[in-house]
């Protein structure tokens, strides 16, 4: 059995890391969103796949959420003296990792290639996708303008108002070649709680990924990043409410119709089991310790077996079908 994660962001890290103590590096692969990424101070920054690689590598900094533990900032430190930029902060240890990619990049490495060796480096065995190869870069339409994501959620603290969400040079985009190489011996997809707009909407918006996610023929199981009208990280309550949609799960389920055949909900929402179109199942999605990663992560393989029965492929479909399957990500 072989499963896929779409994730991004520390909600989608926390089942990340409980899929990956419960699934062998075989049979497990992530697919992350970079559409976060960014030039930094002449260096590509990856947030998410950066997070995602840390935790998985036991490296990560749990007090923070992000970056690397044991941290030391006198780089930081130095910057600021001489007057430079500040506010979306790398450590010393982090900053060899963006360095070290940065090389690779301009030496004409994929950002996948970079991404499998980098990891590999770092100790870590399953696989960690980037979305696509080519520059997908997330922009937040705001009150006070457009925004580019880390300037909204990191400069900004997400204050603005959020008005719409655009992917910038998605239209050119095409996905992972990884990716494309893994799908046909797919058994599962599960979309981890990150936030629907910026975490997965930027993965979904590349031109054919989610045609090619549904063509594979596997159970698509999303975990709620919503729990009783709150969002268990992050601004996703906060965005819902400024687009004027219910900050709900079952909102939540709306918003990834015609890609989803199952979605679970939180022990706050079992009031919705059985009542979103899709089947649902409630869980403890809160996950506070690492028995609670594993826990949700062995409930979303369950499902998705639970579902396998009743899926089966038909003709199949192809990149180019993408147009007229849409992509959830409107």
């Amino acid at each position: 059995m072989a499963y896929l994660a779409l994730t991004g962001g520390i909600g989608g890290t926390k089942l990340g890391l409980g899929l990956a103590r419960v699934l062998r590096p075989d049979a497990l692969s992530f697919l992350v969103n970079t559409g976060d990424d960014f030039e930094h101070l002449g260096l590509h920054v990856s947030p998410d796949v950066d997070t995602l690689t840390y935790t998985l590598a036991g490296a990560s900094n749990t007090a923070l959420g992000w970056g690397r533990k044991d941290e030391t900032w006198r780089f930081m430190a130095a910057l600021e003296a001489l007057g430079g930029e500040t506010w979306f902060r790398l450590g010393d240890a982090d900053l060899a990792l963006h360095v070290t990619r940065t090389q690779m990049l301009k030496q004409g490495a994929t950002l996948t290639e970079a991404i499998r060796a980098l990891s590999a480096r770092l100790g870590v065995a399953h696989s960690i996708i980037p979305m696509s190869d080519d520059p997908v870069r997330t922009l937040v339409h705001t009150a006070d303008g457009r925004l580019s994501f880390q300037h909204y959620f990191v400069r900004d603290r997400c204050r603005p108002q959020v008005t719409s969400f655009e992917f910038a040079g998605a239209a050119d985009a095409a996905p992972s070649p990884a990716l494309l190489e893994l799908l046909p011996t797919c058994d599962g997809v599960i979309i981890c709680p990150s936030n629907p707009y910026v975490s997965i909407d930027p993965i979904l918006s590349v031109p054919g990924l989610a045609a090619a996610l549904k063509a594979c023929g596997a159970p698509i199981v999303a975990v709620s990043p919503i729990v009783g009208a709150a969002a268990i990280k992050g601004p996703t309550a906060k965005m819902m409410a400024e687009l004027g949609v219910p900050t709900t799960a079952e909102q939540v389920a709306e918003h990834y119709r015609g890609l989803i055949d199952g979605f679970i909900l939180d022990v706050a929402d079992a009031d919705l089991h059985g009542a979103l179109g899709v089947p649902t199942r409630v869980r403890h999605s809160v996950m506070v310790t690492l028995e609670d990663r594993e826990r949700l992560a062995a409930g979303a393989l369950e499902f998705i077996k639970e579902l396998s029965a009743d899926l089966r492929p038909t003709a199949p479909l192809t990149i180019d079908d993408a147009d007229d399957q849409g992509n959830c990500a409107q």
